[in-house]
């Protein structure tokens, strides 16, 4: 059955000095204030479009890897993702990088590398974001 999610922001005025709000319209979890600003400088308390792709990357990296880590008769007790995902004003966004901590017993090093990478090239979110480098750092807790 395929799930189509919807989310809606609503912008005020032009680019530099505007912002708006982003919805969550599925699942009405949340709303978010997003500015130029927060994209460009990081303002605290307020979101951008980078933020909530890495939000993205880490959910459906997590959910991945535990397929995988299960998968492989290794289940994991728990896993900690985040994505830094970079955005350079004029240039866009450059690059996704996973740091992954997760305890796992049973696994070895060699093993729970391998299927690190699987779970990144396989990610259905790394696959949306071919067109930019997707790095990784893993370990074991």
């Amino acid at each position: 059955m395929a799930v189509t999610s919807e989310a809606t922001t609503l912008w005020f005025g032009d680019l530099l000095t505007g912002s708006g709000t982003t919805s969550l319209d599925s699942s009405d979890a949340a709303e978010f204030p997003v500015s130029w600003a927060a994209r460009s400088e990081g303002v605290s308390g307020k979101t951008n479009p980078e933020e909530l792709l890495g939000a993205a990357h880490s959910a459906c990296y997590s959910m991945a890897f535990a397929n995988a880590l299960a998968g492989n008769g290794t289940p994991p007790e728990n896993l900690q993702v985040t994505a830094a995902v970079t955005f350079v004003p004029g240039e866009g966004i450059t690059g996704s990088h996973l740091l992954v901590s997760a305890k796992v017993a049973g696994l070895s090093e060699e093993d729970f590398q391998r299927l690190a990478e699987d779970a990144k090239k396989n990610c259905p979110v790394s696959q949306a974001l071919t067109g930019i480098p997707i790095t990784l750092e893993a370990s074991l807790a």
